[in-house]
Parts: C-alpha cells; sequence; structure tokens
C-alpha cells in the first residue's frame, strides 16, 4: 500500500520563490479534482494574493502503463491499447502506431486506404477542437457555444461508429491499411457535414469574437514568444499562434498529405486568443483536405496484400483451409517484422505526436514510446502564467487543449 505524508514546504523549496518560505506568499492546491483543470491535473500554485507567482504542475494521476502493456500484446492486438492514450483523438493514435509498424516491416498501404485514413484523421482533429471550443467557451461563460459544439459534434461520431461500430475507441486504422471498406452512405454523411459546417464555424467566430468578456479574458493573456516556444520543444496550434508555420502534414507529409492543398493556419501574438484563432482557422483547413479526399477517392483495397503481415480476406477463409490455418496464426502467434528500431511522427490536434518502435524480431514489440504533445506543452505553464490572476489560468490551461491521458500514458 502507498503511504500517504504530509509535504513540508522546505522539499519544495527549489521549486518556489523566498517569500514562500516566510509566509509573504500562499501555496494553493488546484486539482486534481477541478473542473477548468481539463482533466485530472494538479497545480501547486504560490500566490500573491490573487496574482500567480509559480505554478508547479504535478501529472501522473492519469498513468495506466499503456507503453508497457503494448510491449506484452503482439503487434496487431496492441493497438487497441494507443485508442485510450489521447481520448480526443484516438484514430490518430492509431495512425501513428500503424505508420510506425508498416515503417518497420516495410508494409504497403493501398491509396484509397490512405485516402480514407486522411479523410478520418481530419475528422478527428474537427472533433477534438470542437470540443476544446466549446469547453474553452464554457471555461469563460460562453455556454451557449458548447451546446453547438456539441450539437456537430453528434455529425462526426455518427461517422466513426458507421464506420467501425464505435463513437470513439475505433482502431479502425491496422497495419497496411484499414479494418474494412468503409460502408454505402459514408460518403454522403461526409459531405452532409461539409456542407453545414462552413456555416457553422462562422457561428461560433461570431458568438465569441464579439463577446467583451471573452475577448477581454484571453487577449494578451497567456503570451509565450516563439523563441520561448522553440526552447521548450512545443508544437502544434501553441507555436503556430507566435507566428512560427510548422505543421508535419507540410514539413513532413504522411499519408499522401503532400498531394493536398490546404494552408497552415498562423496566428501572431502567442495569447490565448491567438491560440483560438488557429484552431478555429485549421478547422476549416480540414474542410478543405476532406473535401480533396473525398473527390479523389480511389477505387481499390484498402488493406495491403502483404500476407506475411496481413490476415487473408474473410471470403478466402471459408473455402481454403490454408487461408484458416494462416489468419488463426496471424491471430494467436502474431506477425515477427524484422529487428531494427524507427519512429514515425504525425500531427495531432495538439501538435507533434511520435511512435518510437523497437523491433527484436519476435511478435512483440520490445520497446514503444509515444512522443505526445500534452505532455511537452504542459511544460510551457509556469511562463505563461507568472504575473496574472489565478482566474486567467481558467483560460490558459483551456488554450493549450491537454489531454491529461496524452501526458500521463
Amino acid at each position: 500500500m502507498t503511504d500517504i505524508r504530509e509535504v513540508s514546504v522546505e522539499e519544495l523549496r527549489h521549486l518556489v520563490s523566498e517569500r514562500a518560505l516566510t509566509g509573504e506568499t500562499m501555496l494553493l492546491n488546484m486539482g486534481p479534482q477541478h473542473p477548468s483543470t481539463h482533466g485530472v491535473l494538479r497545480l501547486l500554485i504560490e500566490l500573491d494574493g490573487e496574482i500567480v507567482v509559480n505554478i508547479i504542475p504535478d501529472i501522473g494521476f492519469l498513468h495506466t502503463g499503456i507503453e508497457k502493456t503494448i510491449e506484452t500484446k503482439t503487434y496487431e492486438k496492441s493497438e487497441v491499447m494507443t485508442d485510450r492514450q489521447d481520448y480526443l483523438n484516438p484514430l490518430g493514435n492509431n495512425l501513428v502506431y500503424c505508420l510506425a509498424v508498416e515503417k518497420l516491416a516495410e508494409l504497403d498501404v493501398p491509396e484509397r486506404a490512405q485516402a480514407i485514413r486522411v479523410i478520418l484523421a481530419e475528422l478527428t482533429r474537427l472533433n477534438s477542437h470542437l470540443l476544446w471550443l466549446g469547453t474553452s467557451g464554457l471555461d469563460l461563460a460562453a455556454m451557449s457555444v458548447f451546446l453547438y459544439t456539441m450539437r456537430e459534434r453528434e455529425f462526426i461520431q455518427d461517422i466513426f461508429e458507421l464506420v467501425s461500430g464505435q463513437r470513439m475507441m475505433t482502431t479502425y486504422f491496422r497495419p497496411g491499411g484499414l479494418w474494412r471498406d468503409v460502408p454505402e452512405g459514408f460518403e454522403k454523411a461526409v459531405r452532409n457535414f461539409l456542407a453545414i459546417m462552413p456555416r457553422r464555424i462562422k457561428e461560433y467566430d461570431d458568438i465569441l469574437r464579439f463577446n467583451e468578456i471573452f475577448v477581454d479574458r484571453t487577449k494578451g493573456i497567456g503570451v509565450i514568444s516563439a523563441e520561448d516556444c522553440l526552447a521548450y520543444g512545443l508544437s502544434g496550434p501553441v507555436i503556430r499562434a507566435c507566428g512560427i508555420p510548422h505543421d508535419l502534414r507540410k514539413k513532413q507529409p504522411y499519408s499522401g498529405y503532400e498531394q493536398y492543398d490546404f494552408d497552415v493556419a498562423v496566428e501572431e501574438g502567442g495569447d490565448v486568443y491567438a491560440r483560438y484563432r488557429v484552431r478555429l482557422k485549421e478547422m476549416t483547413q480540414s474542410l478543405r483536405i476532406i473535401e480533396q479526399a473525398l473527390n479523389r477517392l480511389p477505387k481499390g483495397p484498402v488493406r495491403s496484400n502483404n500476407r506475411k503481415y496481413v490476415p487473408p480476406p474473410r471470403a478466402e477463409i471459408g473455402v481454403s483451409m490454408e487461408a484458416l490455418i494462416h489468419h488463426f496464426k496471424l491471430w494467436t502467434e502474431g506477425f515477427k517484422p524484422p529487428v531494427g528500431h524507427v519512429y514515425a511522427t504525425t500531427e495531432s490536434p495538439r501538435g507533434e505526436l511520435g511512435c518510437y518502435m523497437e523491433s527484436d524480431g519476435s511478435s512483440k514489440p520490445y520497446r514503444v514510446h509515444m512522443v505526445t504533445p500534452s505532455f511537452v506543452n504542459l511544460q510551457a505553464l509556469p511562463l505563461m502564467g507568472r504575473g496574472l490572476y489565478i482566474a486567467d489560468l481558467v483560460a490558459i490551461i483551456g488554450s493549450i487543449d491537454i489531454v491529461l491521458g496524452d501526458a500521463d500514458r
């Protein structure tokens, strides 16, 4: 059983100012159970009245040992663990894991599967940004925006359910392609969503940018410079709001992103309001990418024909004993990629999401490590919050868009 003990200020003296030791400033806990920390996050805040002197993030409350669990399962069975990491980007987590496996095994992915991956990855980005926008508005007393974004989010989750049978944890992407082809009605559902979203995005913007309370609580709040972003290794909307046009879909294209015409959303200012503007622009660009992918969606298979790594089609299992045995062995024993190590990256809704994978030649990964944007971006919270009111922390935490499952793993 874990011992519970009191921690003295002396043990924290290297993290707080000298004034905290004399009692001039106050140390206050915010979280881990607090609605505005967007997850199970504890902040130890040093306050001078209502002014923030220092912030010490304390993470680990959602640590589930995902990486070590992956190492105990075969490559195919491990993928379900990635859905639970950043639970607002489950398909994006699937994608980076599959890219790592495919890079390790030199496994091809059919063009149709690539295009469908892009469509669903961008729908996931929209899904995440809609939840971020709704909850951030709710934090700052704009409740109506939350209701509207949840309305649109239902359309996306209905599409996920249509293709996979699940609204969140789909595990739809598989090494070498997809679990199965999209069903009839997929294209119509996506095009219906594309038809309504531009007007809805403008509606959100009109509500918030003319809301004096929202503007006052976001402009000039939580400012971070481009230099500090680079020094801290930040990524995603946080750095693009500082004028740095870094997006892995452009810089290091994957899944055929180099074929699509879209702009990297960039703003100046580096504050909460700039991060809001970046995400709103990204939603519009995601719609552009999805429409292009739908228009060029080719016919053909959705999974590699490399039988060393991919199970035979279900139609063959009923007529071929060899196919049945092959299917059985792949699911019970798993495939064995060559010895080596790889690193794959994608642009998640929160920033750079990476997967390091090492193989020892067996059917289970020897080592898997996820590089997650929530963990990295959270480091900048003390830099953004010092010298501001404690009430401003609510807006700043929301603007970083952390997911604690992504940080703690």
